[in-house]
Formats: C-alpha cells, sequence, structure tokens
C-alpha cells in the first residue's frame, strides 16, 4: 500500500507550488511584504491557531493509544503557547494594538478553515481528522523552507522564517506525519478516499488563507 503521506503530497503538490509562490509569499521573502498586508496576517493566524488548537484536542479524544493522545495534547499546548507569542511579540515588533486586535472577527477565510478542522474532528474518524490537520504542518514547513533559502539575514519577518524552516517545527512535522501513516495504513479504500479528500480540501484553505491575508480580507456586511 502507497505511504499515505507521499501520495497526498503527489497528488497535491500543484496546489502546494501555488501557494508557495502565490504574492504574499514572495513579497515575504523579499523582505517587501507590506506591514498591513503582515499586520492582517498575524491577527488572523493568532485567531486560527486557537481553532487549531481546539481541533488537536479533538484528535487526543479521538485517539485510543496513549501515545497518540499525548502527541496531540502537547500539540494542542504548543498551537496555544504559538498564538501566545504571537501576542507577546509579533505584536509589539510590528506596532499591533493588541485592545484593537482582540475585537478583529475572523476573516471569511480563516472562519471557514477553522470550522472545517472543527466539523472534520466531530464528523469524521481519526484517521480523517488527521488527514484534514496534516497540510497546515507539511505545507507551513515547505514555505518555511523556501523561504528560508532564499530570504536575507536582515529580512525584517526573520523570526517567522526561522520558526518555520527551525528543527523543532521539523520533529513536530515528521511527528504528525509517521502517526497520520501510520493511521492511515489501517483504512480501507473508502477511509483513504475520505483522507485524500480532506487533505485536499485543507490544502485549498491553506491557498485562501494567505490570499485573504494578502487581500486583507473582511466580511463585506
Amino acid at each position: 500500500m502507497t505511504i499515505f503521506s507521499a501520495e497526498a503530497w503527489s497528488r497535491n503538490h500543484r496546489l502546494y507550488e501555488a501557494i508557495r509562490d502565490m504574492p504574499f509569499n514572495r513579497e515575504l521573502k523579499d523582505g517587501v511584504l507590506s506591514l498591513d498586508r503582515f499586520r492582517h496576517y498575524v491577527i488572523q493566524d493568532a485567531l486560527y491557531l486557537v481553532g487549531f488548537g481546539q481541533a488537536l484536542a479533538l484528535a487526543a479524544a479521538k485517539a485510543d493509544d496513549p501515545d497518540h493522545i499525548a502527541q496531540f495534547a502537547r500539540g494542542a499546548e504548543t498551537a496555544i503557547l504559538v498564538e501566545r507569542d504571537l501576542h507577546a511579540q509579533y505584536f509589539d515588533r510590528f506596532g499591533i494594538d493588541a485592545e484593537a486586535a482582540a475585537l478583529v472577527r475572523m476573516s471569511p477565510a480563516c472562519h471557514h478553515y477553522v470550522a472545517f478542522l472543527l466539523a472534520t474532528g466531530f464528523r469524521e474518524s481519526l484517521a480523517v481528522h488527521l488527514a484534514a490537520l496534516l497540510p497546515c504542518f507539511r505545507i507551513y514547513r515547505e514555505v518555511g523552507r523556501h523561504i528560508h533559502a532564499g530570504a536575507a539575514r536582515d529580512n525584517p519577518f526573520r523570526a517567522w522564517i526561522d520558526t518555520y524552516a527551525g528543527e523543532e517545527f521539523d520533529a513536530a512535522v515528521n511527528a504528525m506525519i509517521a502517526t497520520t501513516d501510520a493511521i492511515g495504513r489501517e483504512q480501507g479504500e473508502a477511509g483513504r478516499a475520505r483522507m485524500h479528500a480532506a487533505f485536499t480540501r485543507a490544502t485549498q484553505l491553506e491557498w485562501m488563507f494567505w490570499d485573504s491575508a494578502y487581500r486583507q480580507e473582511a466580511w463585506p456586511l
């Protein structure tokens, strides 16, 4: 049987390339992304990470293996700690007013992404839920590595770049891939098909999230 993560990455590589080459990430790599766009991204990312942490907590609740429960619970905690770090460091560094940011609602894309992850966690099997969570891990690592390879040392977004190209995040991604593949091996044809559908939808939502940040998307009404 083909390893799920390898097959899913191959099927969706075109989508990854579209994410890698989109204006937000090109300008981030070159250090010319406007501060307003990055601020919008950081605020929405903080909101997203709370939802992502909840989705990982759902994975912990659905798991039976104690090691998997611990892995997903740690991942949920890490998501919340990263969200708090955004407030503590990025908000101050990029001139984001915390009180004003607290009044910001999720953008349509952020809301859609979080709602999809939570709905998948409640309605689908653990295998499908993990497949939905995996693109956030894998794509951020690959985008981080790509940007890191071409970014100057004095890039104003260097701290963000170093986080997602670093060894600690790499280890977390590898652990998530390994667990998803292990559980994916237990699935029949129908289960694998649902895993692939969830992986692709989450990858599309990754593109939408970055695109919405570049457009500084807000609700029309």
